[in-house]
């Protein structure tokens, strides 16, 4: 019988995303405040500090996440370390004399996953709690300008289970096993647990609730593999933007397509692309012109370590950008895996 743990075809399902594209702030609104306030030098260079993060702002809802429904054995644990560094210029409203900007994004994360069995299917739930910290600067009327902020994350909860071909296995019935097309199911739930203060325009969290039911389907194909998701993102208000304002966000759809080759078990580099589009947004009933039409692409490559350990590195960056999205992201992933025992 060959090493059970060395079997496995994938990490912790999805938990290491929460560390990739962790949320750092909620503000999306620069047209807003724009508009609504007298256009002074000092409200320009608050504006500067908002358009740096308006990308990463959508960068938990841009994701790229390969192999999200492959399988493991019932009773499997996960835990899991990462950082994600963003970086990239976002394009400002153009009636705006901003110019030169850049942010630098640093997110470091700590979840837990384990897989077991529900009702005779393989199913999995972990979560994942971020810790977040940005630089951003740029230059309004050519007078340079920079801010920070850094604090706890929204908390990032996902329920996954295999809806056909993902039958729950033991640890000695899944080395046993052959690979099959598996069809799953997954819930993300991103709760308002960050930091916010509604009297910043910049924020660590979002201060709203975020939910993206999804389907999913992988397909093996030898020593390849070809996978597909296909979700939504569903937001509820936030009713104390830049102090009461009421801000709301349109649901918006995503589609992830990934193929990738397993040179070894535990080994593997996977291309990823993803599409993305509405999500735009409504201040006090005003809507605003940032309706997404986004394609992102990137790559992923999967190192076992040791038998209980391995690492994932990945890197994405926007191919089209309307709104949001425009920046790059380069993440490593520690993980250790280790067997528990099943209630009876």
């Amino acid at each position: 019988m060959r090493d059970i743990k060395d079997g496995f075809e994938e990490t912790a399902p999805s938990v290491h995303s929460a560390f990739y594209f962790a949320r750092i702030v909620d503000l999306r609104c620069l047209r807003y405040a724009t508009k609504r306030i007298a256009f002074t030098v000092a409200l320009a260079r608050l504006s500067v500090a908002l358009a740096l993060l308006l990308s990463v702002a959508d960068s938990d809802a841009q994701e790229l996440e390969p192999r999200a429904y492959s399988a493991a054995p019932t009773g499997t644990n996960f835990l899991v370390a990462g950082y994600t560094r963003f970086t990239g210029q976002v394009l400002t409203d153009p009636s705006l004399p901003v110019t030169d900007i850049h942010a630098t994004i640093n997110a470091f994360g700590l979840g837990y996953a384990r897989v077991f069995n529900l009702g005779g299917r393989t199913a999995s739930v972990g979560f994942a709690v971020p810790l977040v910290s940005g630089d951003v600067s740029g230059r309004v009327f050519d007078a340079p300008n920079q801010v920070h902020r850094a604090g706890l994350g929204d908390v990032r909860v996902r329920f996954a289970v295999d809806l056909l071909g993902g039958p729950a296995l033991t640890p000695e019935e899944f080395a046993r096993r052959a690979p099959q097309t598996i069809v799953g199911a997954s819930l993300v739930v991103v709760a308002p647990t960050g930091q916010y203060q509604p009297s910043r325009l910049i924020n660590v969290g979002a201060n709203r609730w975020a939910l993206k039911p999804e389907f999913g389907i992988s397909q093996p194909i030898e020593n390849w593999f070809a996978e597909a998701a296909l979700g939504v993102w569903l937001f509820t208000e936030n009713t104390e933007f830049l102090g009461s304002a009421h801000r709301s966000q349109a649901p918006m759809p995503v589609l992830q397509l990934h193929g990738g080759y397993t040179f070894r078990p535990g080994l593997w580099l996977a291309v990823d692309l993803g599409f993305y589009t509405g999500g735009a947004t409504t201040i006090n009933g005003v809507a605003n012109d940032d309706r997404q039409n986004n394609v992102r692409y990137g790559a992923t490559l999967s190192i076992p370590i040791t038998r209980n350990w391995s690492a994932k590195l990945a890197a994405s960056k926007g191919l089209i950008v309307r709104a949001g999205g425009d920046y790059e992201a380069i993440s490593l992933a520690v993980q250790y895996r280790w067997l528990g025992h099943e209630p009876p």
